[in-house]
C-alpha cells in the first residue's frame, strides 16, 4: 500500500490539530507538517528535498491566499493533489479553487469527522465537495444554462416579458429588472407593490425568479451578484413610478 505525504495549511490551531491527528492516525498517510502561514507552506513546497503528495489548505491565510499555494504546488509538484477546506462557500471561491488546480472543496461547516478518509477517497479518484456547495454550483450552472436558451426564449416572449440581459450571464424580464433595481434602493415588498400597482404576492414571485436566475438566496446576495454582472443601473437612473 502506498503512503501519501500530506502538508496541512490552516491558521486556526484547533482545526489544524484536528486535521493533523486524523492524518497521523491513518496508516496510509504521513504528516509532512501542519503550518499556519503562507510563507511556511511556500518554503516547504519549494524545498526540493521534501516530498508532498497532498496539499490540504485553507484559502484565507494571515499572510496570503491558499489559491497561490495551489498554483505554486501545481507548477513545482505536478503530482501533488490539492484539497481546499474553507469557511467560504460561494461559487467564485469554489470555481477559482478548481481553476487553480484543487480536486476537492470542503466547507468548514461540513468538515468530515475523518479527513484522512476524504483524502484517501481523493487519491482514489474522487473529487470531494460539500453538499451545500454542490447545490449552489449546480444552481449557478442552471442559471447559465438559461442564458444559453435566451435566443429561443426571446422569440416566444410576450410584450411584458422583454428580456433585459447582462453581459452574457443573466436573463431578466423587464418587471424582474425593475424589482431588482428597487430592491437595491432599499424598498420593501409592500412599497414595491404600491409603486408598481401589483400585489405583494406578485412582487415575491418576481423576487423568487430573480433568486433562481442569479443563483442566490437573499436580497443582499441578489444585489451583489447583479452588480457584479452589470445588471444594476445607477440609482439615479431608476424611476420607481
Amino acid at each position: 500500500m502506498p503512503e501519501w505525504r500530506v502538508l496541512i495549511v490552516e491558521d486556526d490551531v484547533p482545526t489544524r490539530d484536528f486535521f493533523a491527528d486524523s492524518v497521523s492516525g491513518c496508516g496510509q498517510l504521513h504528516l509532512v507538517a501542519g503550518v499556519g502561514t503562507f510563507e511556511e507552506a511556500r518554503a516547504l513546497i519549494e524545498d526540493k528535498n521534501q516530498v508532498i503528495d497532498i496539499l490540504l489548505t485553507d484559502l484565507a491565510l494571515p499572510d496570503g491566499n491558499g489559491l497561490d499555494l495551489i498554483r505554486l504546488a501545481g507548477r513545482l509538484r505536478p503530482s501533488c493533489e490539492a484539497l481546499v477546506i474553507s469557511m467560504f462557500g460561494d461559487e467564485d471561491s469554489v470555481l477559482s479553487s478548481v481553476e487553480a488546480g484543487a480536486l476537492g472543496y470542503i466547507q468548514k461547516d461540513f468538515t468530515p469527522d475523518n479527513i484522512a478518509h476524504t483524502i484517501l477517497e481523493m487519491k482514489d479518484g474522487a473529487s470531494p465537495i460539500s453538499p451545500m456547495i454542490a447545490r449552489r454550483v449546480l444552481a449557478k450552472y442552471r442559471a447559465l444554462h438559461l442564458v444559453d436558451q435566451a435566443p429561443a426564449a426571446a422569440a416566444g416572449r410576450g410584450p411584458g416579458e422583454t428580456a433585459v440581459a447582462g453581459p452574457g450571464r443573466a436573463l431578466l424580464s423587464v418587471r424582474e429588472q425593475e424589482v431588482l433595481e428597487l430592491i437595491a434602493r432599499g424598498f420593501s415588498y409592500a412599497e414595491i407593490s404600491k409603486l408598481k400597482s401589483v400585489s405583494v404576492h406578485t412582487v415575491q414571485s418576481h423576487i423568487k425568479n430573480l433568486y433562481t436566475k442569479l443563483a442566490v438566496h437573499s436580497k443582499s446576495e441578489a444585489v451583489y451578484e447583479a452588480t457584479r454582472l452589470g445588471l444594476l443601473q445607477p440609482p439615479s437612473a431608476v424611476d420607481p413610478r
